[in-house]
């Protein structure tokens, strides 16, 4: 029996192999659930763990240079539409996403993956691109956050990095007209005035965005240790399967509708519509089922500095994961 060690942020669908419910065969998982900015960080500055959520945007970069000291397994633990991101003054000369153009927008770093996305649609959808910006790289509500990977934004591309300020005071001061991130501003969970999403029907946004692009985007992943990885290989698809079926178990708990297994009303009847936009498989794992998700953030990617050359699909997981065996 192999241990090993597991940091995971608290998601129902990864719940019963936290708990030891779901085993992966010939692994003993000591696991640790933590926020994920908390996880990425101890796995990327000091490898901590065996097994750790990732950061998709911080994976690929890492993995476009050499010696990437991660694998991946196709284990997707967090998935979010990115239009609801974006935020800003009320006060502000910023009433729809094309008045974007030519204005000061914040992010906290620029390989978080949902910047990455948001940048990535802003240039599809409304033809913001890259250089019609000035990009301000600041912590949310702490100053001083940085880079955890390098990155080579292209020629042209305006990057303005403050370490004694937060994207949530020069929000509230009119200093950015916009921001960017996967953690909304502190003022606006506080529900200040002045601060608002650009996007008001963002749901109706999203779900349009993805009937046109079957793109539902993918922010983490799983890592391991290459090194343990590269010792017992066969514990890529062990896991794999493991965290399969913990999802199944989890999606089996949230359709219920003889009892409500999650604190919201109807929820059996939102998983029925779900269903019904998405298909039955809404949060599938693997390769061919999110070729079009994983092939579109690898283009962006690429395009905004954060990979060092274009990524496959393929290269972000082991062979071993990519086919399964057919009776």
């Amino acid at each position: 029996m192999l241990s090993l060690t597991c940091a995971i942020s608290e998601y129902d669908h990864v719940r019963d192999l936290v708990s030891g419910r779901v085993r992966a065969d010939g692994v003993a998982l000591s696991c640790f659930s933590m926020p994920v900015e908390e996880i990425f960080f101890r796995m990327l500055r000091h490898r901590e763990f065996d097994i750790a959520e990732m950061s998709m945007g911080r994976y690929v970069s890492i993995l476009s240079q050499d010696n990437c000291p991660f694998v991946a397994l196709p284990v997707f633990p967090s998935r979010m539409f990115r239009h609801s991101s974006i935020y800003v003054n009320v006060d502000g000369r910023v009433r729809g996403p094309r008045d974007l153009k030519g204005k000061r927008i914040g992010v906290p770093e620029w390989a978080q993956t949902a910047g990455i996305y948001t940048r990535g649609l802003l240039g599809q959808q409304f033809g913001i691109g890259l250089r019609d910006v000035e990009w301000v790289q600041a912590g949310i509500h702490e100053a001083g956050r940085e880079e955890e990977v390098t990155v080579s934004p292209p020629d042209g591309v305006t990057i303005v990095r403050y370490s004694d300020r937060t994207l949530n005071e020069m929000l509230l001061r009119g200093e950015i007209d916009a921001m960017m991130s996967a953690h909304a501003p502190p003022s606006f969970e506080a529900s200040h005035p002045k601060i608002r999403r650009l996007f008001d029907d963002f749901m109706d946004i999203e779900h349009r965005y993805w009937q046109d692009s079957k793109v539902f985007p993918i922010m983490h992943t799983v890592v391991l240790k290459r090194d343990v990885f590269e010792r017992n290989r066969w514990i890529a698809m062990n896991l794999l399967k493991a965290f399969e079926e913990a999802k199944d178990r989890s999606m089996e708990r949230i359709c219920d509708a003889t009892a409500a297994r999650v604190p919201l009303p109807w929820a059996f009847e939102h998983i029925r519509r779900v269903k019904a936009a998405f298909g039955d498989e809404f949060w599938p794992y693997g390769i061919e089922q999110n070729r079009t998700t994983l092939s579109t953030f690898l283009g962006f990617a690429f395009e905004q500095g954060v990979t060092r050359r274009l990524v496959s699909a393929e290269e972000l997981f082991p062979s071993e994961t990519h086919t399964r065996f057919r009776i």
